[in-house]
């Protein structure tokens, strides 16, 4: 199990340095590009299986362990350590990313992303994973920090390179919000690890902030909570990212939703809550007020995009929507309660699935359509995929039910359980100002499902004068390779709207023993 941690985070950037030497005579098949895509899948394939051996073998009698770790001096003036481990919260986190990683390579090894040179393609989404992987394995705040920026620059020339128009602004937006806020956060963590002596993050959980006083706890949570606001993101930090997401290409959509938003709330759980209590305490009403504000503040953008004659790009709509989601997860973790912070972790898993089903299936529409404009789309003679691709139609319905939270799908569970963290807070927090916060999230909830639902209305319906149907373009359904991308995150979705347990029963010991401070 040790190996295997190890073997997970290393792999994919021995992969990334493989893919770029060139291709042995009897791999090239065709040619060398599709070689480098073909190796691109059989790394993410490995990193996948390997994470669902390690899923296999993990304790479930004991998820609030560390287990699989791994603890080597590697900066001993600093008491620096690479130290890895996985216990309940992170294991989720890592087969989410193996998963994402390996059907993005999947998609594009069937549809080939247009653009340079595959090589620097393939290499780039596996050292993006790398930095991801490590992020959630690693025990110790210096390689946090590191992995935490690994993954900037793989998700820049992404969007640079391989995205479509305004893809050079948004990519610098996106490299210079994210840096900023990392330059902060790092002056947080230093500020941590001097003061208590140990950079270890078991060892800091454990003492749970007696070692700190509570004005280094402020002054910690807020350089901290900035750099991981930027990255979650929370309002009024969001801009880069509808940017960020209309350019980037379908598999850089996916990777950035589902996995890059997931490690600024990771880290709030991870770092802030256990490690700095007394900071964070102080800052949880502004954290919530934020985190409701943008659910409301996305959701309005989302109703203006949606809106006939409003020009809008479902792309960036999606990305909208995002921002309110991960306010559900910050509100959930806001509340410092065990039930609420479940339900963020438990918000985090959903998102990623739902959200990069919702990106893939956008891309697939683009690549039909060669617009993802929704005037144009839902327009005389426009989409309709109701009638002209049945199926295409069906699971972008089905991925517009499950984000706006349907019971008995994944979505619900997390904001059901974020908002009763809300209604309940943690002791030493207001209830009056959390339950404004819950009903103004609750509210929110229902301008997600009116977007939701207008877009499902205009796209998979068409507009009020479609043409005949003997005039209408041919337009293919779902596809072999897509099919294979796209049912398992419907799979999990519906397991874990109907089976939740499987998901908290990992989570919830993990959370009760890392909100009490590393006591059992």
């Amino acid at each position: 199990m040790q190996a295997l941690l190890a073997f997970v985070v290393l792999a994919p950037l021995a992969g990334a340095a493989a893919a770029l030497l060139p291709a042995p005579p009897g791999l090239r098949g065709s040619g060398p590009d599709q070689a480098v895509l073909r190796h691109g899948v059989t790394v993410t394939g490995a990193v996948l299986a390997a994470t669902v051996v390690l899923a296999l073998g993990f304790d479930h009698d004991r998820p609030s362990a560390m287990q699989a770790t791994t603890d080597i001096s590697w900066i001993p003036a600093l008491d620096v350590r690479i130290h890895l481990g996985v216990d309940g919260i992170s294991l989720p986190l890592l087969v989410l990313t193996a998963l994402l990683t390996f059907l993005c390579a999947l998609h594009s090894y069937f549809a080939r992303p247009a653009g340079p040179s595959p090589k620097a393609f393939v290499a780039l989404i596996l050292v993006l994973e790398a930095g991801t992987l490590a992020t959630f394995a690693v025990l110790d705040l210096v390689l946090f920090f590191l992995a935490f920026e690994t993954v900037l620059v793989p998700m820049y020339f992404l969007i640079a390179r391989w995205g479509g128009a305004g893809r050079q602004a948004a990519a610098w937006k996106f490299i210079l919000y994210t840096l900023l806020g990392s330059v902060v956060m790092l002056l947080g963590l230093l500020l941590i690890g001097l003061k208590a002596g140990t950079f270890d993050m078991v060892a800091l959980a454990t003492d749970n902030g007696r070692g700190l006083t509570t004005s280094v706890q402020v002054t910690a949570v807020l350089a901290i909570g900035i750099g991981l606001a930027v990255k979650t993101p929370v309002w009024p930090l969001h801009s880069w990212l509808p940017d960020a997401h209309t350019a980037a290409p379908t598999v850089g959509s996916v990777l950035l939703a589902g996995v890059l938003l997931k490690m600024g709330t990771y880290g709030f759980v991870r770092i802030v809550l256990p490690v700095a209590p007394d900071g964070m305490r102080t800052f949880a009403p502004y954290l919530a007020a934020f985190a409701v504000v943008g659910i409301v503040y996305a959701s309005l953008a989302c109703l203006a995009l949606a809106r006939s004659g409003a020009r809008g790009d479902l792309k960036r709509l999606i990305a909208y929507s995002s921002v309110g989601h991960m306010g559900f997860v910050l509100l959930g973790i806001a509340s410092m309660t065990p039930t609420g912070v479940n339900g963020a972790l438990f918000a985090n898993i959903a998102h990623g699935l739902i959200t990069g089903l919702l990106f893939f299936l956008v891309g697939a529409v683009k690549d039909r359509y060669g617009t993802a404009d929704l005037d144009t789309l839902a327009g005389a003679g426009g989409a309709a995929l109701y009638g002209r691709a049945p199926r295409l139609g069906g699971l972008l319905a089905f991925a517009a039910v499950a984000s706006l939270g349907l019971p008995g799908l994944a979505g619900f569970w997390g904001e059901m359980l974020a908002l009763f963290g809300a209604f309940d807070p943690a002791e030493g927090l207001s209830r009056p100002a959390f339950l404004v916060f819950m009903s103004v999230a609750a509210f929110g909830t229902v301008l997600t499902a009116a977007y939701l639902l207008i877009v499902v209305r205009r796209v998979c319906m068409g507009g009020p004068r479609p043409v005949p149907e003997t005039d209408a373009p041919g337009l293919s359904d779902v596809r072999g390779h897509e099919f294979a991308a796209w049912t398992p995150l419907v799979a999990l979705t519906v397991l874990a709207g109907l089976w939740p347990a499987v998901l908290l029963g990992l989570t919830d010991p993990a959370v009760q023993q890392l909100l009490a401070g590393g006591r059992s």
